[in-house]
């Protein structure tokens, strides 16, 4: 498996994590071979969130790993808080502790590798961000921290007060979705996608070692359907299964591939439950797309290149 930079920091984690949002769809024994999976592949890297299942995808998750006995200290945990479902989002120093609290017991472990802040919270008050942050580094519950779905002058302000570095920003990556990349196309052009919706977000996180972890890897738009054999996009599927045939792998191989093949180290988050899938996700890895390639998808997609 492929290492990437875990963002300023010297520890390397692995290119894909598995997000375990659905992990409470699926029977508890498959839930088990998917972390054993994972894990054979060397795949060490688990993603959650306070929300996920509310709370009953943590605790799944903590039965099954211990079903697999694989150590604690072998296993890189990363969860996230701050939205509260169909309310609001909350960054205040307790509504984050405790949070933390919660995930910890579900988790059934004394810490987390990893701490997001899940999508910005526009009355946030970056003081007590940083005086949660702080508490929690110093009682060892965390060990890094990062966002999620921010922009560069989101990070700026919190980083005016919080003393560690963000380590990560999860933000949504397909070869369907790409306003991150299409931006830095179309600058200086009166074309749609030179409006930036990141605010330069690639290079930003690029330049100050943030690792980008992209969600929803086949899905385009919000949530609204997977590209792959989907009639919407019949040019990138096309250019995806002939490039497919020409490695030998599967459809889903060459889209997470081409995630991968950007210079900016990404970490790509995979949501699958199925074991075989989760597999042909992994061999990914193994695979660099030349540039050429790279650019067909891209234009396949419907991008254009000014």
């Amino acid at each position: 498996m492929k290492k990437v930079n875990w963002g300023s920091s010297k520890e390397k984690v692995p290119a894909i994590a598995v997000g375990c949002m659905r992990i409470n769809s699926v029977e508890f024994a498959q839930a088990v071979r998917l972390i054993q999976s994972a894990l054979e592949h060397d795949v060490n890297f688990f993603d959650h969130a306070d929300i996920y299942g509310r709370g009953t995808c943590e605790e799944i998750f903590s039965r099954a790993l211990k079903e697999t006995g694989e150590k604690r200290e072998n296993i890189f945990i990363q969860s996230k808080c701050g939205i509260v479902p169909g309310v609001m989002y909350d960054f205040s120093k307790e509504h984050i502790i405790r949070s933390v609290e919660g995930s910890l017991k579900r988790l059934g472990t004394d810490y987390l590798d990893a701490l997001l802040l899940h999508r910005p919270d526009t009355l946030m008050e970056p003081e007590e961000v940083a005086e949660a942050f702080d508490e929690l580094e110093r009682s060892g519950k965390v060990r890094y921290f990062g966002v999620s779905n921010q922009n560069p002058m989101q990070m700026e302000l919190m980083k005016k007060y919080v003393k560690q570095p963000l380590m990560a920003n999860q933000m949504q990556l397909s070869a369907a979705h790409t306003p991150m990349i299409q931006e830095q196309f179309e600058t200086n052009t009166m074309n749609a996608g030179a409006v930036s919706r990141t605010g330069g977000v690639l290079d930003y996180c690029r330049l100050h070692g943030i690792t980008i972890q992209a969600w929803s890897p086949f899905q385009y738009g919000m949530f609204e359907g997977v590209f792959l054999g989907s009639d919407r996009y019949p040019e990138l599927n096309q250019k995806i299964n002939e490039i497919a045939a020409r490695y030998g792998v599967s459809d889903t191989t060459i889209a997470v591939a081409w995630i991968l093949r950007h210079p900016a180290d990404m970490q790509v988050l995979s949501g699958t439950m199925t074991p075989a899938r989760f597999e042909e996700i992994c061999k990914a890895s193994e695979i660099t797309l030349t540039r050429q390639e790279w650019y067909e998808i891209y234009r396949a997609a419907g991008n254009r290149l000014p």
